[in-house]
C-alpha cells in the first residue's frame, strides 16, 4: 500500500505492507438508477443536485441511468451502502482491489493511461457510463477504479497517517475535532495521470456530526466529480 513510483506524493509515503481479511468490492460505481431506487425506498436523501459537469438534467434523465451518481456527500454514500446491505470500503480495501498483489501504478498495470483505459484528463469532459473501459479493469475484475469519478471511502483523511498506520486491517486515523475530511480515491474525468494512480489520495470534508443542523459543516461537501462504490465483509 502507498507509494512505489517516481510520482509519489508525501501523503502516500512510505510504501508499506498491510494484511487484511477477505472482502467483496462492488464491480461498478453506484449509478443514478441505483441511487434513485434508494430514494424511492424512502432511505436515501433527495437533497442533492441533479446536474453533472455539462448535463443539467443528469440525475433525472433516463439516458444517464447507468452513469455514476455524483453530488453525493460522504454521509449520503454511507447511508446508501448500509441500505444496500453493505458499507463503504476502507482506504486499504480500495487500494487492494485496485492494485492486486504487485506494485502496479494503475489498475491495469504500468502502462501510461490513455482513452482506452480510463475517462481522465478532460478527454470526455464529464462522466462515462459505468463499465465502459474494460481495458482498465483491475486484477480482480473491478471497473472504473481510475478516472470517471473520485470515490468516497470510509477513512478519515490525515496526510501524515501512513508512517504510523497499522499493518493489519487498517481503518484510518481516529477523527480529530476540527478535521473532518474523508478520503477519496481514484481520480476523476478531469484529473491527469498523476491523480489516477492507485496510490494517490484525495480528500473532501465529510460531516461534522457535532455541528448543529443549521451549520453547513454538519453535512459535509459533495462534488460533480465524486461518486462511490460499496464493499462488504466476506
Amino acid at each position: 500500500m502507498g507509494a512505489f513510483d517516481v510520482n509519489a506524493e508525501a501523503d502516500e509515503k512510505p510504501g508499506h505492507e498491510v494484511t487484511m481479511d477477505s472482502f467483496w468490492m462492488d464491480k461498478l460505481e453506484v449509478t443514478n438508477g441505483m441511487y434513485a431506487i434508494c430514494i424511492q425506498a424512502g432511505t436515501c436523501s433527495k437533497e442533492h443536485s441533479i446536474f453533472s459537469q455539462r448535463r443539467p438534467d443528469y440525475f433525472i434523465n433516463p439516458e444517464y441511468r447507468d452513469y455514476p451518481v455524483v453530488n453525493i456527500s460522504w454521509e449520503q454514500a454511507k447511508i446508501y451502502c448500509e441500505w444496500a446491505g453493505r458499507r463503504l470500503p476502507s482506504e486499504a480495501e480500495w487500494e487492494r482491489a485496485a492494485r492486486g498483489d504487485d506494485l502496479r501504478t494503475y489498475p491495469w498495470g504500468y502502462e501510461p493511461p490513455s482513452e482506452t483505459y480510463a475517462n481522465f484528463d478532460s478527454l470526455v469532459h464529464d462522466t462515462s457510463r459505468v463499465g465502459s473501459y474494460s481495458a482498465g479493469t483491475s486484477p480482480f475484475g473491478i471497473l472504473d477504479m481510475a478516472g470517471n469519478v473520485w470515490e468516497w471511502v470510509e477513512d478519515v483523511f490525515d496526510g501524515d497517517y501512513y508512517p504510523t498506520a497499522g499493518t493489519i486491517n487498517p481503518i484510518g486515523p481516529t477523527q480529530i475535532p476540527g478535521k473532518y475530511n474523508r478520503v477519496i480515491r481514484g481520480g476523476s474525468y478531469q484529473d491527469t495521470f498523476l491523480d489516477i494512480r492507485v496510490s494517490n489520495r484525495g480528500s473532501l470534508p465529510g460531516p461534522n456530526l457535532l455541528a448543529p443542523v443549521s451549520d453547513p459543516t454538519r453535512y459535509g461537501k459533495s462534488s460533480v466529480k465524486i461518486g462511490f462504490r460499496c464493499a462488504a465483509g466476506n
